[in-house]
């Protein structure tokens, strides 16, 4: 059987920047080891595979791996999965649901002339705080010292608004760029609370990365130990989540532009708001653009 698939670059407005995703249609009938092996054929940092929904009011369930693993949520597959399946659909809708591990995932759909511009997802879980580390134990993670690690308004601390993540704060863009993953380290904090990955960032950010109001970078494990990832949609919105519950003297739309892939040559633009009432978060909510990059069809050995 033939199953088409389509690759898009997400958090970007041109090629060959923010994250790459495969989004492979037509994945009914394929198991979840054929997934787990596509997925690490392709490499990306996530593939998504799009099904029928369970329940015919949803528009699709999707299912996300990384080349080692199956993910109940992820930001930018939502978002650019979202993103394919609104471009080529023949009917457009506003708003697209999808049936994901960790619950229904919303996408709203923004078009300019008939053109999807942007997408944007709503978090299928309200924030999780969960467990807090020294600033030693998390420097060691990214190779940097306590005295890089900034604690004034957070440890370092797992995070989830459907996957969840170490959320470290560092005090200045220099740190962020040294920063290295260290293998004995990740492998005596991870996994913790789920996590597996560091999603780290400075609120030192220079007026050439404008509009950039935070910069981040994530490191997380790949197929071939650990790797850097471009956009971390759900770290993100999760960390936006930690920030507007931290402002517990704000209510409304907190609004955050974040930047991450900056430093390995592929940036990312991540736009982020979290809606508070009576100083609780609602909904927290991260997307942006993407472009088309490759499309094509692929048969598995062994299928008709």
């Amino acid at each position: 059987m033939q199953r088409r698939y389509i690759t898009v670059d997400v958090f970007t407005d041109r090629a060959f920047g923010g994250n790459q995703l495969a989004v492979v249609l037509d994945a009914g009938r394929l198991s979840t080891t054929q997934m787990q092996s596509i997925a690490t054929e392709f490499n990306y940092s996530e593939t998504t595979f799009v099904l029928p929904p369970r329940d015919k009011a949803n528009d699709a369930e999707v299912r996300i791996f990384t080349p080692v693993r199956e993910l109940p949520f992820a930001g930018h597959p939502n978002v650019g999965t979202a993103f394919v399946l609104a471009t080529i659909a023949n009917e457009p809708k506003s708003c697209l649901r999808f049936e994901e591990k960790a619950g229904l995932v919303p996408v709203d759909i923004f078009r300019e002339q008939g053109q999807v511009i942007s997408t944007e997802l709503t978090a299928p879980q309200p924030l999780s705080r969960l467990s807090q580390l020294s600033a030693a134990d998390a420097a060691r993670c990214i190779s940097l010292s306590a005295e890089d690690i900034k604690v004034d308004r957070h440890a370092p601390q797992v995070v989830s608004v459907g996957t969840p993540f170490l959320v470290i704060e560092v005090h200045s863009r220099d740190a962020l760029k040294r920063a290295r993953p260290d293998a004995a380290a990740f492998g005596s904090v991870f996994p913790r609370d789920d996590a597996f990955s560091a999603w780290f960032y400075t609120r030192d950010v220079s007026a050439a990365e404008a509009p950039c109001e935070r910069q981040a970078r994530m490191f997380m494990r790949g197929a071939n130990g650990l790797v850097e990832d471009p956009a971390t949609g759900s770290a993100t919105v999760a960390a936006a989540a930690l920030f507007a519950d931290l402002d517990s003297a704000r209510d409304g739309e907190l609004k955050l532009t974040v930047g991450q892939g900056f430093d390995m040559g592929r940036p990312s633009i991540l736009l982020t708001r979290v809606r508070k009432q009576d100083g609780k978060i609602v909904s927290a909510h991260v997307g942006g653009s993407c472009v088309q990059m490759m499309e094509g069809t692929f048969r598995l050995a062994g299928e008709g």
